[in-house]
């Protein structure tokens, strides 16, 4: 049977079907191709997370440093000594802060051991009290079938520790592969972008150019914007535990300055730390003071820093925030979900500057004839903003 043949079949077995129902068949292959081509995706970054997570990690530290290279290369510095100062800064800054909050724990050990105290003082009134009636002879039972307990379970304790010692060299081998992948995107970006546009049919090029200007611009907005933020939210809340005389005002404000890298989850879970650690070194009057303030912190966060900082750069609707958070920490944990909404946002930005590079009109040559592909293959591999052509 011809081709013309099977196409004249195909229209007549058609015929009599409404045109619903085969509109609604022609999506539903579609959406499931669609759906299955991401479940497969998902299924490779899971598996292949240890690679995956440090090159995602470096492609964020390279939207972070590469506007201060691209800096330094414009004042006549080269290359090579822009981005070693540049990841010897970001390096001193972290390093830095470590020592901050080590320093500031080591010093305030003693008022640590004395408010320690206290709280335990104060949370044994609590129990002797009804409606608990715990006495101090119950009480001292409770802590002794916990030792036991513990000792017990040594082995299972043991395992674990060996399961965080196993963590540990998986932590460092993920550092040392962003860290390669970040100078080698710092130095080769246009190569590494030439190359995946490589990967793809001619007549994709020009979308796909869009689409990469379109990415990273959004993702270096996006790293900005959340710097800034995280900037805010610690200095906010460590203020206010600071006016409250806590002694970890410090330690409060960088672990509330890491978290809010993590939208959604990051602000809740800094701040029930924060607001216990008032509630045990001050009590229940610091602990409300300090929810007041975790909570106007992060209203200045969403009505105004937000709007006024991101504006149109990122745009993605809070509700896919959740949801996006949400399924990244169910499907990765914490991976998942600090690379949830740059994700979202990164790949709303592409994909609409993709489905728009279509409407833009084809260029006209010398001779008055429309353009229908670039004419080089640069024209249509041209890295997004920010990615610096290599020298020589």
């Amino acid at each position: 049977m011809s081709e013309f043949d099977r196409n004249d079949v195909d229209r007549r077995s058609d015929a009599g079907l409404p045109r619903g129902v085969r509109t609604a068949s022609e999506w539903a292959w579609r959406l499931l191709v669609i759906v299955a081509l991401a479940g497969v995706v998902v299924y490779l970054v899971v598996v292949f997370q240890d690679v995956v997570v440090p090159l995602l990690v470096a492609l964020l530290v390279c939207a972070l440093v590469q506007p201060s290279v691209g800096a330094l290369t414009r004042r006549r510095w080269p290359k090579w000594l822009a981005i070693v100062v540049c990841l010897l800064a970001l390096a001193v800054i972290v390093g830095a802060l470590v020592l901050l909050v080590v320093w500031q724990v080591r010093a305030g050990i003693p008022q640590l051991q004395r408010e320690g105290e206290a709280a335990y003082d104060r949370a044994r009134e609590v129990l002797r009290q009804p409606p608990f009636g715990v006495s101090d002879r119950d009480l001292a039972n409770y802590l002794k079938d916990l030792t036991a307990f513990l000792q017990k379970d040594a082995s299972s304790i043991l395992g674990g520790a060996l399961k965080v010692g196993a963590a540990t060299g998986h932590v460092l081998t993920g550092a040392l592969i962003a860290l390669f992948a970040t100078i080698f995107m710092l130095i080769d970006g246009v190569g590494i972008w030439r190359w995946i546009v490589r990967l793809f049919p001619k007549a994709a090029h020009p979308g796909l150019s869009a689409a990469g200007t379109a990415g990273w611009t959004t993702l270096t907005s996006f790293v900005r914007v959340q710097i800034v933020v995280a900037l805010v939210n610690g200095v906010g809340i460590g203020l206010v535990a600071f006016f409250l005389g806590l002694p970890l005002a410090v330690p409060i404000a960088v672990i509330v300055l890491i978290a809010s890298f993590i939208p959604v989850i990051g602000a809740i879970v800094s701040g029930i730390v924060a607001v216990a650690i008032a509630l045990v070194f001050g009590g229940p009057v610091q602990a409300i003071i300090m929810l007041a303030g975790v909570l106007g912190v992060h209203l200045l966060e969403a009505h105004v820093l937000q709007p006024l900082l991101v504006g149109g750069a990122v745009k993605v609707h809070p509700l896919a925030v959740v949801v996006g958070v949400a399924a990244g920490t169910g499907l990765a944990g914490v991976p998942g979900a600090l690379f949830a909404v740059p994700f979202l946002a990164v790949a709303n930005s592409m994909i609409t500057a993709m489905l728009h590079s279509h409407d833009r009109a084809a260029p006209v040559d010398e001779h008055g004839h429309t353009e229908t592909a670039p004419h080089h293959e640069s024209d249509v591999t041209k890295p997004p903003p920010g990615i610096q052509e290599p020298e020589g």
